[in-house]
């Protein structure tokens, strides 16, 4: 097992799989069955959901709604997908424990570091709703801060493509895979990762990245053993070195072509 330690993140609009808004049972089922693999191999498991199936922050001044009162809605977006989540798991017999940006005392626990980091100690798969509690931060920020927060191993972001593209495969076919890549190089190339807020978050602080279709199933599984899954977003020096290595071997195989 390669991580001990995870935060998965997941988007809003993941949950919806083909509706056109909220949340499929389906789709929450297979996230859960997931997730709970990855306990059982004894895997520390935090997951942060973004809202977007049901609201976004950034939709309030579209409808003439105030910035920070749209923010605050989509917070409880978050909440609303964050207990569907927790409900699925326990169905399944996993123990969570959901823990907010903002008090509900009705439904979670507000959010404090020490208390996450100790659920996760005791095998519970702790889920972070709300956000970071604040407007005008992305639940991606929210991500990278409570996976710094709880000193995880990598950031997981579950998305619907296998990973980082020079462009968008959906829409472009000669679109370039990247299976290793360095932060550096996703700023320059103009790569969307994450948010630059929560790029740099993990940038600054040397936590990585990986980017890989969650909607797969088994790819959470193999992650976690430590197979090649997605694209993996290091530190600059990290990255070149493998680079380097596969750049050598490569060189080596055309040298030596009949060489086993």
């Amino acid at each position: 097992m390669k991580y001990k330690r995870i935060l998965l993140k997941l988007s809003g609009e993941a949950l919806m799989g083909d509706q056109q808004y909220g949340i499929d049972s389906n789709r929450l089922l297979q996230y859960a069955e997931e997730i709970k693999e990855a306990v059982r191999l004894g895997v520390e498991v935090a997951v942060v959901i973004g809202g977007g199936n049901i609201f976004r922050g950034v939709q309030a001044e579209q409808v003439g709604l105030d910035r920070v009162q749209g923010d605050y809605m989509g917070m409880l977006a978050t909440v609303i997908n964050s207990m569907a989540l927790q409900s699925a798991l326990e169905k399944l017999g996993v123990y969570t424990r959901l823990l907010s940006g903002i008090n509900i005392q009705q439904v979670c626990e507000p959010y404090i570091r020490r208390r996450a980091v100790r659920h996760l100690e005791k095998g519970r798969v702790v889920i972070f709703g709300a956000g970071t509690g604040n407007p005008y931060f992305t639940t991606d920020t929210a991500a990278s801060l409570r996976a710094i927060e709880i000193e995880a191993d990598v950031v997981l972001k579950g998305t619907r493509v296998d990973g980082i593209y020079s462009a968008d495969p959906e829409k472009d076919p000669d679109a370039v895979f990247y299976r290793n890549i360095s932060f550096k190089d996703v700023f320059e190339k103009g790569l969307n990762v994450m948010d630059m807020t929560a790029f740099t978050l993990c940038k600054e602080n040397g936590l990585s990245i990986i980017v890989f279709d969650m909607n797969t199933p088994g790819n959470l599984k193999r992650l976690v053993n430590g197979e090649e899954v997605g694209t993996l977003v290091t530190m600059d020096d990290i990255a070149e070195t493998l680079h380097e290595t596969i750049d050598q071997i490569q060189a080596n195989q055309s040298l030596h072509p009949n060489k086993k």
